[in-house]
């Protein structure tokens, strides 16, 4: 990156670490750079280690800044955020703002996919278009967001070994090659390849089961434990779900949840994790608690509908 972009840039990250907004300007800007990255990238994202897998992070910007904290800062550490950066939490978009910025910033050393809230059609449930418009008096930002999360990577493959779809897989995927093949520029869809990776969940039971999100599937070990084989992996890493202690292994350990957001909705109760891969791919979970925040909402959990916490 040319000095004067990478200073213009370096002051998008630090305005964001102050838990300042960005102008409408510049996240005009920083969007249309970062659509420029995404562009060349790929439906699965080749991404090597060392790195570190962040799960949800839904707009809780404290948390996000606590998690640079404990695992370090962007570019010292490498990041792999797995999707769902806006709705739920009350900073949607200072924290999709940091994200983007970050991977503008340091474009190899951030890795960025696509999870089942960077839609037109969640994000105007969950809150994130709401933010929007009450702090920019215009629809413009989120516009320019969703926009941008059309051109995100759907997948990322850590080391030819571990696979990272933000939900999980699909009746339809066989081999990887079958997600290479995707045209992902586009929303959201309600059903097939696209719409079950980010929508998909694994489950005790053996399978494909309906999904009782109302989009994607439920997947069994038997499932798992096939993909991997025949895809020559090692683990399938996901986000998607809430889960209590930040992480939780299923299936054998053919599969890794980790959830970033503590106390989700500011009423979960849960801790956050992430999941640190050095580059033997030896892993270590770091869990943490909610930062400490003045602003907490006391009616935030009743702001939006409740859909499968």
């Amino acid at each position: 990156m040319e000095g004067s972009s990478a200073t213009e840039f370096d002051g998008y990250i630090e305005t964001l670490k102050q838990s300042k907004m960005l102008t409408e300007r510049q996240i005009k800007v920083l969007c249309n750079k970062a659509r420029e990255i995404f562009m060349k990238e790929s439906n699965v994202q080749p991404v090597a280690c060392p790195v570190t897998i962040v799960g949800d992070v839904h707009g809780q910007l404290d948390d996000l800044l606590e998690m640079f904290r404990i695992g370090g800062d962007s570019p010292d550490t490498n990041y792999l955020f797995m999707g769902d950066y806006v709705d739920r939490g009350i900073h949607s978009v200072e924290t999709v703002s940091l994200v983007v910025a970050l991977k503008v910033r340091y474009p190899e050393r951030v890795t960025m996919i696509r999870g089942n809230h960077e839609s037109r059609q969640i994000t105007q449930v969950y809150g994130f278009y709401e933010e929007c418009i009450r702090k920019y008096n215009t629809p413009d930002v989120w516009t320019m967001f969703t926009d941008l999360f059309d051109y995100l990577p759907l997948t990322a493959l850590v080391e030819n070994q571990i696979f990272c779809p933000h939900g999980g897989l699909s009746p339809n995927l066989d081999t990887l090659d079958h997600v290479r093949a995707l045209d992902r520029f586009t929303e959201v869809p309600h059903e097939g390849l696209l719409c079950d990776l980010l929508w998909s969940d694994p489950h005790e039971r053996p399978g494909w089961g309906i999904s009782p999100r109302g989009a994607g599937y439920t997947f069994g070990q038997d499932i798992s434990e096939t993909f991997n084989y025949y895809n020559g992996l090692t683990l399938i890493s996901r986000a998607h779900q809430l889960v209590m202690e930040g992480y939780n292994w299923s299936h054998g350990r053919n599969v890794v949840t980790v959830f970033s957001a503590p106390n989700y909705c500011y009423r979960c109760g849960n801790q956050a994790a992430i999941m640190e891969l050095d580059d033997q791919l030896n892993f270590t979970f770091l869990q943490y608690d909610p930062a400490p925040r003045s602003d907490e909402p006391s009616n935030a959990a009743q702001k939006t509908p409740d859909y499968f916490l």
